[in-house]
């Protein structure tokens, strides 16, 4: 076995020893890992240029080989020889080939287990329809979607498309038949490969990202044709996302997307991951917003950022903001003050979710 390969093979093994999440090779630099909250080097072998571009080059497709020379990025799912799962992150930084690996779970987990609020699993109740998940990179959106889907494959004999950069969590066929297509792989695009998908008899569709306005267009015209459809945006919170798929249309279309939208959407979550007080791990800071009738209006009309005044008052439609999020998990001790604070907009709604949360605890523990 080619030395080179061997060495590589050992840190995926330690990888998976040392419970990393993700390992980063650079050229002329040790390997860095990132376990829990840490990155920081676990050995002192070095990795040449040459070795770290033979590596990367040999887990890549001839076809993800042309879109890396021409993007000089890709991303692609890799299998070690112990089955474990990677995303695999190539791209060029000072003249030379680096890579990420992030170690995915293959074990797929509830709602509750990975602490989203309960309301979350009612995003797998809907028939038709499109839901958004957003958040910045890593904030846990594939995640979030795995679940999403897992539970409408537990529950449902539907035919479920995914169309993924690159497949992250493989779904085996429970009651339901699932197709997992990859970019670079099985797909040109996004969007060609939603419009075919319309073709393939399909109840559910997800689209790994909206990454422009032919993807946006497609997953819009999927969801009013009676599909249901999840995709992910690159945004920071709720009002953002809706923003964006609007203004990313020509101004003459504006107003005919804020129309579809106000008919297709249903809910949109918004997530961010805190470090656990306890140094553990992150758990998720999440807003939710469901698309009740006055939301329907608010963006019909174009008054987006009123939005927010129905979400703060629409508790008993499951609709959470980020602060009240951040409160809960703050108040029930799974991260600090100083971490909610970093994430906080209003600190006026944090500070009153809290109390309300510390009276509510205080009242049960009287006596009756």
């Amino acid at each position: 076995m080619d030395s080179a390969q061997q060495k590589f093979r050992e840190v995926l093994g330690l990888c998976i020893e040392l419970q990393a999440s993700d390992i980063h090779f650079t050229s002329g630099t040790p390997v860095y890992m990132r376990i829990r909250n840490d990155c920081k080097p676990v050995s002192d072998d070095v990795f040449t240029p040459f070795v770290v571009e033979q590596i990367a080059m040999s887990m890549m497709t001839d076809n993800q080989r042309a879109v890396f020379n021409e993007k000089h990025t890709i991303d692609f799912a890799f299998f070690s020889d112990s089955g474990t799962r990677f995303r695999v992150n190539v791209f060029r930084q000072r003249g030379t080939i680096a890579m990420v690996l992030r170690r995915l779970d293959e074990d797929f987990k509830s709602f509750d287990q990975l602490t989203l609020p309960p309301q979350m699993s009612q995003l797998a109740d809907y028939l038709h329809g499109l839901v958004i998940v957003t958040g910045p990179t890593g904030s846990g959106k594939s995640t979030t979607l795995a679940t999403i889907i897992n539970q409408i494959n537990e529950t449902r004999a539907n035919h479920i498309i995914s169309i993924e950069d690159p497949v992250e969590y493989v779904h085996p066929n429970k009651l339901s038949l699932v197709r997992q297509r990859e970019l670079h792989c099985d797909v040109l695009t996004f969007a060609d490969a939603v419009r075919s998908s319309l073709r393939e008899d399909p109840d559910v569709i997800l689209v790994g990202e909206m990454r422009d306005v032919e993807t946006m267009r497609a997953a819009i015209i999927a969801a009013e044709t009676g599909h249901f459809v999840l995709s992910t945006l690159h945004t920071g919170d709720v009002v953002g996302s809706i923003s964006r798929m609007i203004s990313v249309f020509p101004a003459e279309k504006q107003e005919s997307v804020r129309n579809q939208l106000s008919r297709v959407l249903r809910a949109v979550v918004s997530q961010r991951l805190v470090h656990r007080i306890d140094g553990t791990g992150r758990v998720p800071a999440v807003e939710i917003m469901f698309v009740t009738s006055a939301i329907q209006n608010l963006i019909r009309t174009g008054d987006i950022q009123q939005i927010y005044s129905l979400m703060q008052t629409g508790n008993a439609d499951g609709m959470l903001l980020l602060e009240q999020s951040l409160a809960s998990l703050f108040a029930f001790g799974l991260i600090g003050r100083e971490e909610a604070y970093q994430l906080v907009r209003d600190p006026n709604i944090f500070e009153s979710r809290l109390q309300r949360i510390q009276e509510t605890r205080a009242n049960s523990l009287q006596p009756a």
